[in-house]
């Protein structure tokens, strides 16, 4: 057996006796939150600090020991589980997160980059605005169907080879993450996670389409024409003063087969929602339905196979290395470690240390505050997996699919558009924005550190969700329905 065939075996034992899947149960589904203090949360405080700081302040270390670091503060909260909590539940907790959520998370990512790895677009376009735009448009639109991560792996290599000869070329990848890797993926549950965790509580297909279209027409309306202004802007400021690495010629795609196997993810995803066998596997007392497991392995075969059968040169024109999915894979490992018992704590709701929080989301008379579903869903999932976030501000909204898509259809568009949309607020709300952040970084874009992106962040988006608001969740808005 070859090298690849020894790989597919063991990833193949992973996924089929291992793997979990998005059923619909946060992290720390068996965890008990409602005695757990705030101090639970300081490991996770701990490793967004050193996300943020370590680029900047000490960037050799951080380069060479990331993924030490981040081991150091996920042990900080397994050690504490499994010393103060009950076994059963503080195991199960790490099962749940590790095998049913990271697991399948690792899975998506791994498949999706190996898979566009393989998809090669020859020549080059200048990176002019009206062009970027259109590329930006492009993959808006594509990220509601193969989802952020599909669409942030395709796009991500052709726009920034466009603007490799821009002196400003920065903002690009920027707005990338905020219109691609995050709002062009709400108008169906394959755009988003928490979309998806909807659709498998019961939300139909297409209520997102329907439901969040105005919301992200406007939102993405207003992103791609401040791109345009601003790039515009930069562009007739620097003129044609560095030399181009990849002069412009015509524009030809290569792999196309790759797609195919897009398409296969993209089926494995949605075999969740649709085949229900009702079987399932039981491991430290949580159980793993099967169309899980079989989710995960096709999956995870898409991904294997796109190494064998896509062409190496192609790969090796794109830049293709590891070093952006190793940097991911560590980083995130350490911290779906560490939300475990913030989201714990956020699941107890109204008993838990963060009651106040939750308490904000109920108007006196007992209706929703749509604002603050909005807001508060949108602010967590800025900084935690926007998935969990979701289903959290869903069962506190009642829980009920039939309910929430109809009376109180307002309450859950303000929980999903809040999720998808401020998962670009930082380079964590969302799974694709790191990647991007570290494949641009791999290609030699200069991109803002953790707060750096953040005053990006806040000085675009936060005015336009501001606009969403006062158009759709303030009582008497002229587009909330009420």
């Amino acid at each position: 057996m070859g090298r690849f065939g020894r790989l597919a075996a063991v990833a193949a034992l992973v996924a089929l006796g291992l793997g979990g899947g998005a059923e619909p149960a946060f992290a720390a589904a068996a965890l008990d939150g409602r005695g757990m203090s705030l101090l639970w949360c300081l490991p996770f405080a701990g490793l967004l600090l050193c996300i943020a700081t370590g680029p900047v302040f000490y960037p050799h270390v951080w380069e060479h020991h990331y993924g030490k670091i981040a081991a150091f503060w996920a042990a900080l909260v397994v050690v504490p589980l499994l010393s103060l909590v009950p076994m059963d539940q503080a195991l199960g907790a790490l099962v749940f997160t590790m095998l049913a959520e990271y697991l399948p998370f690792i899975i998506l990512i791994f498949a999706l980059y190996t898979i566009a790895g393989g998809i090669l677009v020859t020549g080059n376009i200048h990176g002019a605005p009206g062009t970027n735009t259109a590329i930006l448009a492009i993959g808006a639109v594509l990220a509601s169907f193969v989802g952020t991560t599909g669409a942030s792996m395709i796009m991500i290599r052709p726009i920034i080879r466009a603007n490799d000869d821009r002196v400003h070329n920065v903002h690009v990848v920027v707005f990338f993450i905020f219109i691609v890797s995050n709002c062009g993926g709400a108008l169906t549950p394959l755009g988003d996670p928490p979309l998806f965790v909807g659709f498998l509580k019961g939300v139909d297909f297409f209520w997102t389409t329907r439901a969040l279209f105005t919301e992200t027409v406007i939102v993405l309306g207003a992103l791609l024409a401040i791109f345009y202004v601003l790039d515009t802007w930069l562009y007739r400021k620097e003129g044609r003063v560095k030399p181009d690495p990849t002069p412009d010629s015509r524009v030809g795609v290569k792999g196309l087969e790759m797609l195919a196997l897009i398409g296969v993810v993209v089926a494995a995803i949605l075999l969740r929602g649709y085949w229900k066998p009702g079987i399932e596997f039981k491991l430290a007392g949580v159980a793993f339905p099967l169309q899980d497991i079989v989710s995960n392995a096709i999956m995870l075969a898409g991904g294997l196979a796109s190494l064998k059968l896509a062409n190496p040169i192609f790969r090796e024109q794109n830049g293709f290395s590891w070093g952006p999915v190793k940097e991911v894979a560590k980083l995130f490992a350490g911290i779906f470690i560490c939300i475990v018992p913030v989201i714990a704590i956020l699941a107890a709701g109204r008993n838990g240390a963060l009651a106040p929080v939750v308490a904000l989301v109920t108007n006196p008379d007992g209706t929703p505050d749509n604002v603050m579903y909005f807001w508060l869903t949108g602010a967590l999932s800025s900084f935690l997996d926007n998935a969990p976030t979701y289903l959290v501000f869903f069962e506190l909204a009642g829980g009920d699919p039939k309910t929430l898509m109809g009376p109180l259809g307002i309450t859950l568009a303000a929980i999903s558009t809040g999720a998808v949309y401020m998962g670009a607020n930082s380079y964590i709300g969302n799974a694709p924005n790191f990647m991007v952040y570290a494949i641009a970084k791999d290609m030699g874009v200069k991109m803002p550190s953790f707060f750096g992106y953040m005053v990006w962040s806040v000085a675009i988006l936060i005015p336009i969700f501001v606009l969403v608001t006062l158009l759709f969740f303030v009582r008497g808005a002229p587009l909330a329905g009420w």
